[in-house]
């Protein structure tokens, strides 16, 4: 597995994730914004994702449904701000069961001997907004998404 490197600094309201991918950075961004991708990587194992909307392009807006094994559903959803093909993708993010805590999210692909550094910047509108996402687990379904990611691109 490559590095991942999870930043949360006390008293901002940023996160930022660091990894790095095997492959071309095309790969990557293609099963990032692909529905029936999202399903194998997004989010921790244990739930499973449904792609309820996803229209990858400016304005447009995106829903996924996870659920656990007793039926008990998560909902997020975001509209995309910009979509740089291969390159950078920004688009707001908000978990349905904490309505009002939208953070604006930044996933940057660069290319570097074939391979991709992705850099991922999250923006809530407060620290406390931030640092409630943290503590309810954020870095760890952060990183399983990651490593599931890495291993959906052929890492």
């Amino acid at each position: 597995m490559a590095a991942k490197e999870f930043l949360a600094p006390p008293g901002t309201s940023e996160v930022l994730i660091k990894s790095t991918f095997c492959v071309p950075p095309a790969k990557v961004f293609k099963a990032v914004i692909d529905p029936g991708q999202i399903p194998s990587w997004w989010g921790p194992e244990r739930l499973s994702t449904k792609v309820k909307k996803m229209e990858v392009r400016k304005g447009g807006e995106w829903r996924f449904i996870q659920s656990d094994g007793d039926g008990k559903e998560y909902a997020f959803r975001g509209i995309y701000h910009e979509v740089l093909p291969g390159k950078e993708l920004v688009f707001s993010f908000e978990y349905e069961g904490r309505p009002g805590r939208v953070s604006l999210e930044s996933m940057k692909f660069e290319g570097r001997e074939g391979k991709t550094e992705l850099t991922e910047k999250m923006v809530f509108t407060s620290v406390e907004d931030r640092d409630a996402m943290v503590d309810e687990g954020m870095k760890d379904g952060a990183l399983e998404s990651l490593d599931r990611l890495e291993k959906l691109v052929g890492c």
